[in-house]
C-alpha cells in the first residue's frame, strides 16, 4: 500500500503545479460561476399570463411594477382549467377566492397574489380568508432546473472522465516508451503502479468537479438562482462525486490496459478507439436521459455498468428515482469495477514491459 500512495503522491505533485492544471482550473471556475449568474444577467422582467373566472384584475402592477401581466377571461371553471393546463395562462383566479395552477405556482406569483387579493379586501368586513391555491397538474416546479442541471453534469461527467482517462493512458504510453516503467518496477509491484497512478491522476479529476460543484452552488446561491433547486440536493452532489469516481475506476483501468499494448504516442488513438466509442455512447445515452429521465430505455441504462456511470447521476439530477434503484445500480457497478480492475490488472503486469512492436491483447490473455 505504501507502493500505490507514493506513486499516487508522485503523480498529483508532478500535475498539480503545471500551469495548465493551474489555469485551467481557474477558467473552469469561472465559467461556472458565469452560468449561475447567467439566468439574473441576462433573463429580462418576469411575464405573467392570469386568467380570471368571474373575479375581479387583482391590480399586481403595482405591486411588482417591474413584471408584466396579461389578463384573459373564461367564462367558467373548466374552460380555466384547460388554459391552464395547455401552458396558455400560468394561473387562473376563479371566483376571487381560488388561483388554478399547473403542480406548484411560482413563488413570485403566489406571494403577488396573496398580498394583493388582502390589499383589495381590507375594506370587507370581518376576516379575510387567503386565495386558496389549488394545482390541477402534476408539480412541475423544479422540473426547468433539474433538466438544467442534468445537461450541465451530462457535460462536465464526460469532460471530466474522458480527460483524465486519457491522462493516464498517455502517461502509461510515455512511461512504456521512455523504459522509466522499468526503473519503476524495481522499486514497486506492477498493480501498485498502476493503482497509483489511477489514484492519482483520479484526485485531481476530483479537484476538478468538487471546485465545479462548490463554485456552482456558492455562485448559485449568491445569484438567487439556488431559490429553483429540488429538495435533496446534498444527495444528488453525493451522487454525482460517487458515480464519478466509479466511471472514472472503470474506464481508466481499461485505458490503462490498452495502452499498456503500444509504446508509441502515435499508437494510443488506435488502441483507445473501442473505449472512446464506448465513452462517446455512454455519453449520448445519458444526454437523451436528460429528455426522458423516466422512460423505460434511460431505466434500463442506469442499471447497465458502465452506462450506469452517467446515466444515473442524470436520472437522479432530472427526476425521482426510487431508491432500490440507485442500490442495485451502484452495487452493479461496483461489481463491474472490480471485474474490471482484475483484468486490466492482469494485462498491465504482462504487457507494460514488452517494448517494441504493439502487442495482441489475445498474446498477452493467453500468456502465463
Amino acid at each position: 500500500m505504501n507502493g500505490v500512495l507514493l506513486v499516487a503522491k508522485r503523480e498529483i505533485a508532478t500535475h498539480i503545479r503545471t500551469k495548465a492544471f493551474v489555469i485551467g482550473l481557474l477558467i473552469t471556475a469561472a465559467l461556472v460561476a458565469a452560468v449561475a449568474f447567467a439566468p439574473k444577467i441576462m433573463g429580462g422582467p418576469e411575464e405573467y399570463t392570469i386568467g380570471t373566472v368571474n373575479s375581479q384584475r387583482l391590480p399586481l402592477e403595482q405591486a411588482a411594477p417591474e413584471a408584466k401581466f396579461e389578463w384573459r377571461s373564461y367564462p367558467d371553471e373548466a374552460t380555466a382549467k384547460k388554459a391552464v393546463l395547455d401552458g396558455d395562462v400560468d394561473a387562473a383566479l376563479v371566483g376571487g377566492t381560488k388561483v388554478l395552477t399547473d403542480g406548484e405556482v411560482d413563488s413570485q406569483l403566489g406571494v403577488l397574489l396573496q398580498s394583493t387579493n388582502r390589499e383589495v379586501k381590507l375594506g370587507a368586513a370581518g376576516n379575510i380568508p387567503p386565495l386558496q391555491m389549488v394545482s390541477v397538474g402534476a408539480d412541475t416546479r423544479y422540473q426547468a432546473a433539474r433538466t438544467g442541471m442534468a445537461v450541465v453534469l451530462v457535460i462536465v461527467l464526460f469532460m471530466l472522465i474522458i480527460g483524465q482517462v486519457m491522462m493516464v493512458a498517455m502517461g502509461v504510453v510515455e512511461e512504456k516508451g521512455s523504459r522509466i516503467v522499468e526503473i519503476l518496477l524495481t522499486s514497486v509491484r506492477p498493480w501498485q503502479l498502476l493503482a497509483g497512478k489511477i489514484i492519482g491522476l483520479g484526485a485531481l479529476g476530483l479537484i476538478n468537479l468538487v471546485t465545479i460543484l462548490v463554485v456552482g452552488v456558492t455562485a448559485s446561491i449568491v445569484s438567487g438562482v439556488a431559490g429553483d433547486f429540488p429538495p435533496g440536493m446534498p444527495g444528488i452532489v453525493a451522487g454525482v462525486l460517487l458515480w464519478f469516481v466509479l466511471g472514472y475506476a472503470f474506464f481508466a483501468t481499461l485505458a490503462a490496459a490498452f495502452a499498456s499494448l503500444v509504446s508509441r504516442q502515435e499508437e494510443v488513438g488506435n488502441v483507445m478507439s473501442p473505449l472512446t466509442m464506448l465513452m462517446m455512447v455512454t455519453y449520448f445515452g445519458a444526454f437523451f436521459t436528460t429528455t426522458d429521465p423516466t422512460g423505460t430505455l434511460a431505466e434500463v441504462a442506469s442499471l447497465v455498468p458502465p452506462f450506469s456511470s452517467m446515466v444515473m447521476p442524470v436520472r437522479m439530477a432530472a427526476a425521482e428515482v426510487p431508491l432500490w434503484q440507485i442500490g442495485l445500480s451502484t452495487a452493479l457497478m461496483v461489481l463491474a469495477v472490480v471485474g474490471v480492475l482484475s483484468f486490466g490488472a492482469k494485462v498491465y503486469q504482462r504487457a507494460v514491459l514488452r517494448t517494441g512492436a504493439r502487442v495482441r491483447l489475445g498474446d498477452v490473455l493467453r500468456a502465463k
